[in-house]
């Protein structure tokens, strides 16, 4: 199991404990101190969850970007690269080479 499926499945469950949490708040026979103590539990799980959909996002755009430099998607603005320049070819049946800076 990956990272981001470990995060996903975190956030699910932290997801239904928020539920269970709010249905708590909603209890018309709580105490002061029960409701307080649920408002927590729900402010506690609300930044949890947030913190997990921070750290999933910064997972898939961090493979994101390592998907892109593999396949030299972060090469465009390197100007000394070792790789060929491209050949174009022209009418006549001969190549000219991009010209490079």
């Amino acid at each position: 199991m990956t990272e981001l499926e470990i995060l996903a499945r975190n956030a699910d469950g932290l997801k239904k404990l928020l539920g269970v949490a709010w249905r708590d708040l909603a209890n018309p026979l709580l105490t002061p101190f029960e409701r307080r103590e649920a408002r927590n539990q729900v402010d506690l799980y609300g930044a949890e969850l947030r913190r997990h959909y921070q750290l999933m996002e910064a997972k898939r755009s961090y493979s994101r970007q390592q998907a892109l430099n593999k396949n030299d998607g972060g090469n465009f603005d390197k100007p000394n690269s070792d790789k060929p320049k491209p050949v174009f070819p022209v009418a006549a049946g001969l190549g000219l080479q991009a010209k490079g800076k």
